[in-house]
């Protein structure tokens, strides 16, 4: 080993493992430091009435190419692990966007002109706007919102289509999203290749899905794994790290926004400054069950509005959980938490009740709520997001580091994956800023 490059990894969730694989897949000798007792990060189990869940619903689609390399490498098998459709947004009576497989471009411009509910002016209005995104490349003045650059498209699209997508994918309402990262998400999704815009909702656990198999797979690769274990201490001396007392060549620091601020603050002030300004929006996960309840879909849009918090409800029945068993998920959650996590529960069960009526054999019952207050930043217009590198052999990995995506697990995953990259390259001694 005292030839190998010695890497610290801090940070055990999707980004600080995507690093540790990636890194020990160059042929670096890698050690993982995690202060919880599990890894996975954010996305994590929890027991809810005896049932291993997670800590909230999570989406993969086929334009998630790192995150899919990495789950084959450490043993995935996708197909089994995932249920995989082409794109999906229908509500509980079927109507909404289906794409067929194929082609993304003559699959979505089909989809659009057999929408069931949407009229000849809008389906155009939509294909015309889509069109004008792409023969700009995807890209719009960095100041924009999403609801500045959907305007002047009809409310159904934007009400049916735009938000839902944009609240889904951003975790950041319409009105305060950058148009900027939403045109790249839809670049990415719709207009990257056959499957790209696939579903792949998980039906064993986000655990199953990476940090568990990664873990096992590190092991055998020789990399040491220190879970309950936080670090203190990171500092340079005499051209390495010192990382609680321990040397090393190059650390990826992959922890939250937060921790890496206080970490890495005595090395780059303005960095640590950066990090620590990220505002974040929650998501609030409400687990019903409903004995007997089937939806139509692992997967179902709902109308979201003053009365009606969740913008989409997962069958966990159809998804390696117990049948009965709904999650209605609440993005962008912070006016309902405003109001109280007891309004928030007691309006998701109406809602289910109103939406869900014909599917409910009897009244649904709270299991659990789940409350992640800061699930993910706010992306905003024109952000400044802090950069991966941070001094020479000192890099940060993480969905909130500098990057095209919005807090993902493939934005983390990349991130991960290009800060172990980026440890082979030469730089000036450890400690100075990059």
């Amino acid at each position: 080993m005292t030839d190998k490059t010695r890497v610290a990894v801090v940070g055990g969730g999707w980004a600080g493992l995507a690093a540790a694989v990636e890194a020990s897949l160059r042929g670096h000798h890698v050690t993982l430091f995690e202060m919880a007792g599990q890894l996975g990060g954010r996305s994590r189990e929890l027991d809810v009435n005896g049932v291993m869940l997670d800590n909230g619903q999570h989406i993969l689609i086929g334009a998630y190419t790192q995150t899919l390399r990495l789950m084959r490498i450490v043993g995935v098998d996708i197909a089994e692990a995932f249920v995989r459709t082409p794109l999906r947004i229908t509500d509980v009576d079927g109507l909404g966007l289906r794409l067929n497989p194929g082609a993304p471009v003559p699959a979505f411009a089909a989809a659009v002109c057999r929408h069931p509910t949407w009229k000849l002016p809008e389906k155009v209005a939509l294909l015309r706007a889509t069109g004008a995104w792409a023969l700009r490349g995807f890209d719009c003045e960095p100041a924009l919102t999403v609801a500045n650059l959907t305007a002047r498209l009809p409310l159904a699209l934007r009400d049916g289509l735009i938000d839902p997508l944009c609240v889904a994918a951003l975790n950041t309402p319409a009105t305060d999203a950058s148009a900027a990262v939403f045109l790249r998400v839809l670049k990415d999704a719709l207009f990257s290749g056959p499957g790209s815009s696939d579903l792949l909702l998980p039906r064993v656990s986000l655990s199953e899905c990476f940090p568990t198999p990664a873990a096992r797979w590190l092991a055998q690769e020789g990399a040491v794994i220190r879970l309950r274990e936080r670090v203190e201490q990171l500092h340079p001396r005499e051209g390495a790290w010192l990382v609680n007392g321990s040397a090393f060549d190059h650390v990826v620091l992959a922890t939250t926004p937060t921790e890496a601020a206080s970490l890495a603050g005595p090395v780059c002030a303005r960095w640590a400054r950066l990090a620590a300004a990220l505002r974040y929006e929650p998501i609030v996960t409400v687990y019903l069950h409903s004995a007997g309840a089937r939806l139509p879909e692992p997967m179902l849009a709902l109308r979201s509005d003053a009365q009606s918090p969740a913008q989409f409800v997962f069958d966990r029945g159809q998804l390696g959980g117990p049948p009965g068993l709904l999650a209605f998920v609440v993005s962008g959650a912070q006016p309902w938490l405003d109001l109280g996590i007891e309004a928030t529960k007691l309006a998701v069960v109406q809602q289910a009740s109103r939406a869900l009526k014909h599917l409910l054999r009897e009244p649904a019952h709270v299991l659990r709520t789940i409350t992640e207050k800061r699930a993910t930043f706010r992306c905003t217009p024109g952000l400044p997001r802090p950069a991966m590198q941070i001094a020479a052999g000192l890099n940060a990995a993480g969905d909130h580091v500098q990057g095209p995506y919005p807090a993902t697990l493939e934005g983390a995953v990349l991130c991960g994956v290009c800060a172990a990259r980026e440890i082979a390259r030469r730089g000036t001694r450890a400690g100075s800023p990059d």
